[in-house]
């Protein structure tokens, strides 16, 4: 039997950041950074007037009143400033050469031909110096840069159109089994249907790791349909998923087309829910040259849910360049007892409650030995009880899985 730390090393031993690509900023967001950012011009690109007033010379200033040359607006040529003259200006616009200072408007009486100022003003007030933000050629930010929205504002005022990222991992979810329906179906599924679940679940949480889900719906039990599945999906898969098809009976089929190709080898994990893992890589030998990372889980939908985030969600992170891969987890003392299997890796859905400063406190959800998708639903948390323990006592501290804030 394979522990949950060895399972987890192999992925992500396997598991790298995608092939960096130059792509436009529309495309860029929730990215990460592939190289440094630097700029390609001064932002701004030339002095400016940091509020709307007159563009003056400082020592022009003072209690006087001065003539006004012309308007500046944003985006117009530096103008030249004549001595003992005023330019209007709006907040934006390029400073006129010969100006040193703006007055902002409330300090003046507004004068539309002469304008009489309050009093004098000092050198560079109110003023935007070229490059002031940043300067050509400097790194504004490093590679490993999440790109939201404020990284990408950044990106375009540093004249930035393309940037070059680890693009969003395309995830490929195929769900195997004869006795899967489409919740569509509802109350006429046949007798002995089970609503298909997982895949659903799984789509849901390869989006929220920053992933693009595709998600291919239910494979039969069926080995020559299975393998031109995972063919078809492949040109497309920086990663796939499979659920379901992993029990020991010759009707399931995923651990002989699995195993049949590729690096990919099954293993009973010492963990509970789900012990039956597969992970490895397919390549050439289906028509792919780069290899593609392939996880196959528990068909259980609280099984596969656990094992996204204890294996795969840390491996879709690293495919899409994160550094930080892995959830937050804290300590908190078990405000009820429940058993544990001796030599497994407990996860139980549970409720979170405390502060960093007060502590805190975990609260299974249900019973933690029947898996329970209610329970997982209402779950904020994963108690993760170690291997040694056989049970859980009142106080007694559990490192917790933080699932939402």
């Amino acid at each position: 039997m394979r522990s949950v730390q060895d399972h987890l090393t192999t992925v992500l031993a396997a598991v790298g950041p995608v092939a960096p690509l130059d792509v436009v900023l529309a495309d860029a967001s929730g990215c990460i950074l592939a190289a440094d950012l630097v700029a390609a011009v001064d932002v701004p690109p030339l002095a400016a007037a940091g509020r709307d007033g007159y563009a003056v010379a400082a020592h022009d200033t003072g209690a006087a009143t001065l003539p006004v040359a012309h308007d500046a607006r944003p985006g117009s040529a530096p103008s030249r400033l004549a001595p003992g003259q005023a330019v209007r200006v709006a907040s934006g616009a390029p400073l006129p050469v010969g100006a040193d200072t703006v007055v902002p408007v409330e300090e003046t009486d507004r004068g539309a031909a002469r304008v009489a100022l309050q009093g004098p003003s000092d050198v560079g007030r109110h003023v935007r110096p070229a490059g002031a933000d940043v300067r050509a050629g400097e790194v504004v930010l490093p590679a490993g840069t999440r790109l939201g929205a404020r990284a990408i504002a950044l990106a375009a005022a540093a004249g930035l159109g393309r940037v070059r990222v680890h693009p969003t991992p395309r995830v490929v979810l195929l769900s195997v089994g004869d006795e899967l329906v489409e919740p569509v179906l509802g109350p006429h599924a046949p007798a002995g249907a089970v609503f298909e679940a997982d895949g659903h679940g799984l789509q849901a949480a390869v989006r929220d790791a920053g992933a693009a889900a595709v998600r291919v719906g239910v494979v039969p039990d069926d080995r020559a349909r299975l393998r031109e599945a995972l063919e078809d999906q492949l040109v497309r898969a920086d990663v796939v998923i499979t659920t379901g098809g992993l029990s020991e009976l010759a009707e399931d089929t995923v651990k002989d087309v699995l195993g049949g190709y590729g690096t990919v080898r099954l293993d009973q994990v010492a963990m509970t829910p789900g012990g039956r893992h597969g992970f490895g890589t397919l390549g050439a030998d289906v028509g792919r040259g780069d290899p593609v990372p392939v996880f196959a889980l528990p068909g259980h939908p609280v099984a596969a849910q656990v094992a996204f985030e204890v294996f795969v969600r840390p491996a879709l992170l690293a495919a899409g360049g994160h550094t930080e891969l892995f959830r937050p987890s804290v300590a908190a003392r078990a405000t009820a007892a429940w058993p544990s299997p001796a030599g497994l890796r407990q996860f139980v859905p549970a409720t979170l409650l405390g502060t960093p400063d007060e502590g805190y406190v975990v609260t299974p959800i249900g019973d933690p030995g029947r898996p329970s998708t209610t329970a997982l639903a209402q779950a904020n948390a994963l108690a993760v009880v170690n291997e040694l323990d056989t049970d859980v006592r009142v106080g007694q501290v559990v490192h917790c899985l933080v699932l939402e804030g």
